[in-house]
């Protein structure tokens, strides 16, 4: 007789991505049919943020079920939506589109002239979706979700009670798309730009050790770009990629300096050494994708990103599940400071 298996409690950092957040859709679904993993924090941004609120409500709804059910729905929504005439209207639908000519023109004209009255599909579709009173009082997951202060450039961290679909809209709002978002006097972008997601405070807030990032941009892109096209794809990488690679800084550069410190030195900071970091990476499927896929919203390219999503949590389970609140299974300088590394070196 096998030994039964015990429980185990994760976080979970979402990566924001337009389209390919079916690829976290489908991550979220596997952990959901695992009965013996418990959620507690999820943090994500954009996409992330979709698709953390998506799972949040549906387990106050009625637990992992009601989660996979509500995630199927939020995005069988975004595929119904993935129209042309929306993209003028929101960022998230323009990284869903099939009309890839109009992202290139909309940074060519502002969306306070193309949208002056602000219309918005995503907020439609959020309320009709997403009960945030229900979430705020009986979720037992709980959200960092991330936007980008416009007026200082820094990243917001939203809290569970803080939650709303204003809240979600900022975490999404690409600014050459639509109109920056207005919570309590200060206007928010793009969660991206900041923290995409915040690794830091998640970290440190929560109380489960164990982290797992789900990472959509993949870690390099190839070849050099040298169309329009092409070059302004590529910045759009590198600068949501960014904050990420920050966070990893920040943490090894703790975990560095920390490391040794007696008992009582260091401060909360101290948390970082102990907290378990592990990858659920879709860079082997997205980097492969051309960049149309981006702005695909049929049916087929969002599930097909799922299943892919489903199969790469499905062999991560059976590889490291054993290994939740035992020891981390990523090495974080190495997986994503290792090109940057190799470039210095180039240079020196």
């Amino acid at each position: 007789m096998g030994l039964l298996k015990r429980n185990a409690s994760l976080n979970l950092a979402l990566q924001g991505g337009g389209a390919h957040g079916a690829f976290t859709w489908g991550v979220l679904d596997r952990l959901l049919e695992h009965s013996d993993i418990k959620l507690s924090c999820i943090s994500g941004a954009s996409a992330g943020a979709i698709n953390a609120v998506a799972v949040a409500d549906g387990m106050a709804a009625g637990g992992a079920l009601a989660a996979r059910e509500k995630l199927h729905e939020i995005w069988e929504k975004v595929h119904k939506a993935g129209v042309p005439d929306l993209v003028w209207s929101h960022p998230f639908f323009y990284g869903v589109t099939q009309a890839a000519a109009l992202g290139h023109a909309a940074g060519l004209i502002s969306p306070y002239d193309f949208n002056p009255l602000g219309f918005d599909p995503l907020k439609e579709m959020l309320e009709k979706t997403i009960d945030f009173e229900r979430m705020a009082a009986k979720s037992p997951v709980n959200l960092l979700i991330s936007a980008t202060d416009v007026a200082t450039g820094q990243a917001h961290i939203f809290r569970r009670n803080e939650i709303t679909v204003k809240t979600v809209l900022a975490s999404a709002c690409l600014p050459t798309l639509h109109h920056a978002v207005e919570i309590n006097g200060r206007s928010y972008w793009d969660g991206g730009f900041s923290a995409n997601p915040d690794l830091v405070n998640l970290a440190l807030e929560s109380r489960v050790r164990d982290t797992l990032i789900v990472l959509l941009s993949p870690m390099k892109r190839e070849p050099l770009p040298k169309g329009a096209r092409a070059i302004s794809d590529h910045i759009n990488w590198m600068t949501f990629h960014t904050p990420l690679l920050r966070d990893i800084e920040v943490i090894t550069r703790i975990r560095e300096g920390l490391n040794g410190v007696g008992a009582g030195r260091g401060g909360h900071l101290k948390v970082l050494l102990k907290h378990r970091f592990h990858l659920i990476d879709a860079g082997p499927h997205t980097a492969m994708l051309s960049e149309d896929t981006k702005m695909k919203s049929d049916w087929k390219s969002l599930t097909k990103l799922r299943d892919a999503g489903r199969n790469e949590a499905d062999n991560w389970l059976q590889e490291h599940r054993r290994h939740i609140g035992r020891r981390e299974t990523v090495d974080l300088k190495a997986h994503f400071l290792e090109q940057k590394k190799i470039a210095q070196d180039e240079q020196a």
